[in-house]
């Protein structure tokens, strides 16, 4: 099994670098400077609305937005503000196909209830996806974006990767404005075992080196278009699925994976520049939001240091949701809803 989950790695770096060379054609959008009027949503009076340019086709039936942000261009992200209270914001997790799809189940269960929110990382679903560089400072910035756009403070519920995100963005005080009020984890990212000082250290250097491989184009083609193939996105959901695994998250998955720059946020994931290098000790546990972390297994990490975390953080607790293997909000939604509402409940 390990041999078979190897050569498919492989393979799948294979396609990644390969599409880079492949997909040079592929330019940053331009951004429209004057905003649009959708109907529908109604949002702060300070939020400049852009028209989307992506052709992806929506996650699931809501109203969609984009915001510019400085420096990459437009930001993809959902909302339904039809009910009162404070805003939920539901951040997906960072993979070669991350869509909103991911949080369609949470997304469903709260609309109507709360308004909610679904940001789309840039370089994923239907934001923008240029050939630039993709950094763990450039998806908080699009997080900060998105809480100061919404313009209350929000209770964040963050999926795999997007938890780093999360935690980055809540310790990052804002002078005034809104804020991260709480936030709920599911299956984290960088609560797995510790690894020795010189590995840390090493971590961000290896990296840069992975990337550079890469992103060298003459890599062979044969193995071009593997990425976006819904055998190969298969193979990898299943990891993630104690039972069958979602069709309608397979479907649209392949579909995100096939669109124009799809490759180039995804090359920085593999190569491990997306993530701390320490997760554990330079984010969670200089969090003081109240967080609540949910988990159970998952085929892609492990949280080893979790009862360490809420041994040693009075703010952070834990909840087991099983059986699930990453993904707990297709497969127990009921035990994820029923979590996060006691977690809410218990906010002053």
């Amino acid at each position: 099994m390990k041999k078979r989950t190897v050569a498919l790695s492989l393979l799948v770096i294979g396609a990644l670098a390969l599409a880079v060379a492949q997909a040079q054609v592929v330019q940053a959008q331009s951004v429209q400077t004057q905003p649009a009027s959708p109907t529908g949503v109604q949002l702060p009076a300070s939020q400049t609305m852009l028209p989307s340019t992506s052709t992806l086709a929506a996650a699931f039936s809501a109203d969609r937005y984009t915001f510019n942000l400085i420096g990459f261009g437009r930001v993809g992200y959902y909302a339904d503000t039809s009910a009162p209270g404070r805003p939920l914001l539901l951040l997906v997790s960072v993979n070669a196909a991350a869509s909103a799809y991911e949080m369609r189940p949470l997304f469903e269960v709260y609309r109507g209830r709360r308004p909610v929110y679904v940001l789309e990382w840039p370089g994923f679903g239907g934001s923008d996806r240029p050939n630039v560089r993709y950094t763990p400072e450039l998806m908080t910035g699009a997080l900060l974006k998105m809480v100061d756009i919404i313009g209350q403070d929000v209770d964040v519920v963050a999926l795999s990767l997007g938890s780093e995100f999360a935690a980055r963005a809540a310790l990052t005080v804002p002078q005034d404005g809104p804020r991260i009020r709480s936030l709920a984890l599911i299956s984290p990212t960088g609560l797995s075992e510790a690894k020795p000082p010189e590995a840390v250290t090493a971590e961000p250097q290896n990296s840069e080196r992975l990337y550079g491989i890469l992103s060298f184009p003459p890599l062979a083609s044969v193995f071009y278009g593997l990425l976006t193939t819904p055998q190969v996105i298969d193979l990898f959901l299943r990891r993630s699925f104690e039972g069958p695994v979602d069709p309608g998250l397979l479907a649209y998955s392949t579909l995100s994976a096939r669109q124009p720059g799809a490759v180039y946020a995804p090359l920085f994931f593999v190569a491990g520049l997306l993530r701390s290098p320490d997760a554990y000790a330079e984010l969670y546990t200089k969090l003081t939001q109240p967080t609540l972390v949910l988990s159970d297994r998952d085929g892609y990490v492990n949280f080893t240091r979790l009862p360490e975390l809420v041994q040693a953080k009075t703010n952070v607790s834990a909840v087991k949701v099983a059986p699930t293997r990453g993904l707990p909000q297709f497969e127990q939604l009921a035990q994820v809803t029923a979590a996060l509402d006691a977690f809410w409940a218990g906010l002053k």
